[in-house]
């Protein structure tokens, strides 16, 4: 996934801080690449496309050509089946990842993860620096995921933004309206009373949708549950053709606002500020990476009601419930808290 894969590229910056003349390869799916684009920490890419994905021939070529590559080390940052297999056929010296009982035999080095975050990067961010104590590496240094845009795709997207109407003098904000899916987003009905405690406060703001074209008719359904005043200052038509279109985009607004994911993380990423609806069955202090109170803020129902957490012992039980649960996360609960995030 996106977030996953921004948030481990901080890897790359901390070994070459020890190990400068180090040469170090990033696997990733070939549709995250965007967020680790232009990244000076990383020589190279290793692509996992559909097609390998779909093919176990194709999958197989893959790992022989990992082989051929006869790594150092190999750090296992996703810990499933095919990064496992990927493991196993680099034959690397060195193989780290994190502790599974029915995995460890494949690793040199395997850490269990951390339950409790120890600073307010979060555990996603502490968890994954971990994985570099085998290479002599502290995990006492924060780093923080970047995202490395160009002068001319900030150019071009400051253009596209003035050329359709949008006065960068006045507050510009990103929601996320939609999450990954519908366990992880917020009820269009909630969503739109978020949308108009946003412009109550701000009243000359100006209001930007993240959503690609498979998600046009949901984001529809959002902005039409809004009040006429609100939908005056939604620019609905106005979005990025493409990740690295709503990256430069992004770097424009004032915030970001919506469903916790790989939005709300590349926000991050570009020092924007963000305030996080977290779904119900999402643990918070995974991934409420550098909430501090003002530049970045993060709600979850267990905030407010807490005892619909007490006698739950799986994450599988929550996502069941997920839609209940959302139903009692009403946007009132965080209303002065957004809106003095907006302040």
């Amino acid at each position: 996934m996106i977030g996953d894969v921004l948030t481990s590229s901080i890897l790359f910056e901390a070994i070459k801080s020890k190990y400068n003349n180090a040469e170090l390869h990033y696997v990733i799916n070939s549709h995250t690449y965007p967020v680790v684009e232009n990244n000076p920490f990383i020589d190279q890419f290793l692509f996992v496309s559909p097609d390998i994905e779909k093919s176990k021939s194709k999958f197989y070529s893959f790992l022989k050509h990992i082989k051929k590559e006869k790594y150092d080390v190999v750090i296992d940052v996703y810990s499933k089946t095919s990064s496992n297999l990927m493991t196993f056929f680099s034959k690397a010296k060195k193989r780290i990842s994190k502790h599974k009982s029915y995995t460890a035999f494949l690793y040199t080095n395997t850490f269990r993860e951390a339950k409790q975050p120890k600073t307010n990067a979060g555990l996603a961010v502490e968890n994954r620096l971990q994985l570099l104590e085998p290479l002599g590496l502290s995990n006492d240094t924060i780093i923080k995921p970047k995202i490395y845009l160009t002068d001319s795709e900030k150019n071009n997207a400051k253009a596209f933004l003035t050329t359709n109407g949008i006065n960068l003098s006045k507050p510009l904000y990103m929601i996320s309206v939609l999450g990954s899916g519908a366990s992880k987003t917020y009820p269009f009905e909630y969503m739109a009373s978020v949308l108009k405690t946003t412009v109550d406060t701000k009243p000359d703001s100006q209001i930007l949708f993240n959503y690609i074209p498979k998600q046009a008719e949901d984001a529809r359904a959002i902005y039409e549950l809004c009040d006429k005043h609100v939908q005056d200052h939604i620019f609905f038509d106005v979005f990025g053709k493409n990740l690295r279109d709503f990256l430069a985009i992004t770097s424009h607004c004032d915030a970001l606002i919506g469903n916790e994911g790989g939005a709300v993380n590349m926000a991050k990423a570009l020092n924007i500020p963000t305030f996080t609806i977290f779904s119900p069955w999402i643990i918070k202090e995974a991934w409420n990476m550098f909430d501090d109170g003002s530049n970045h803020i993060s709600v979850h129902l267990n905030d407010f009601k807490p005892e619909h957490y007490n006698s739950v012992s799986h994450l599988k039980e929550l996502k069941k419930n997920s839609e209940a649960l959302y139903k009692e996360f009403n946007p009132e609960l965080f209303e002065d808290k957004l809106s003095a995030f907006l302040s």
